[in-house]
């Protein structure tokens, strides 16, 4: 009995190559979720860091600015598909749209609202992907549980078939199903984990996004308001020189 054991091969390779075709087909599926948790990893955790850095910079170069003909020159050093230099066109457009308009708080009313779709767009396209991740992470183990039942319930069936309780017989089925249920937790383990470090990169970036919509609301309503006070300021002059 141990030397057909021993005979036995029951590697990865080996115990893959011996399984049904139904835990083939959950192996191969969970190890195709695990490689595309992977390059999700790799190519989104570049893109946050590299977008993240980029609106520090951009959230830098607004400091100093006192209007928003400032903040304009200044984002002309920006791309022109920087968030920022959108976030400033949805302000400069909002103020063509009303120009005329006397009601400086529905102007500063709706230049919010459009900021602030602007800043939730953002925040969905930085979020593609976790979905997928959340998914894995869920579904995993159950796939890799079903695999393993399957397996085990096939070795019992050999079992009734070859009328033996032999360890030979009954321990390559029940390795096999076991994989299953490891490589589900394979998958689903660091699909878990890159999901939550990915849900806090994506809480920081869109934390930022708002304090630079939050700038660009500040500086529109300086404008509005520095406007309006110069408008008072020159009415009496007018009535003075008429009368």
């Amino acid at each position: 009995m141990t030397n057909d054991l021993m005979q036995t091969d029951l590697s990865v390779w080996g115990m893959y190559q011996h399984a049904d075709i139904v835990v083939k087909v959950v192996m191969i599926g969970l190890l195709l979720a695990s490689v595309v948790t992977w390059a999700i990893f790799f190519s989104k955790s570049a893109e946050l860091s590299s977008a993240k850095r980029r609106l520090k910079r951009e959230q830098k170069a607004l400091a100093g600015v006192r209007s928003l003909k400032e903040a304009a020159d200044a984002c002309a050093t920006f791309k022109a598909n920087s968030l920022t230099t959108q976030l400033l066109k949805e302000a400069e457009n909002e103020l063509d749209l009303s120009a005329g308009s006397e009601d400086d708080n529905g102007i500063k009313e709706r230049t919010a609202f459009r900021l602030e779709r602007r800043v939730a767009f953002f925040s969905r396209h930085a979020g593609r992907g976790n979905g997928f991740l959340a998914t894995i992470g869920a579904i995993a183990p159950f796939v890799g549980l079903f695999g393993t039942v399957w397996g085990i319930m096939n070795s019992f069936i050999g079992i009734a078939q070859t009328q033996t309780t032999n360890l030979a017989v009954v321990a390559p089925g029940i390795a096999e199903a076991l994989l299953a249920t490891a490589i589900g937790l394979v998958a689903a383990i660091p699909a878990v984990v890159i999901y939550n470090i990915f849900a806090r990169m994506i809480g920081s970036y869109k934390a930022t996004m708002g304090d630079v919509a939050a700038q660009i609301m500040l500086l529109q309503s300086r404008d509005l308001d520095l406007a309006a006070s110069s408008g008072a300021q020159q009415a009496p002059a007018q009535k003075l020189r008429v009368g």
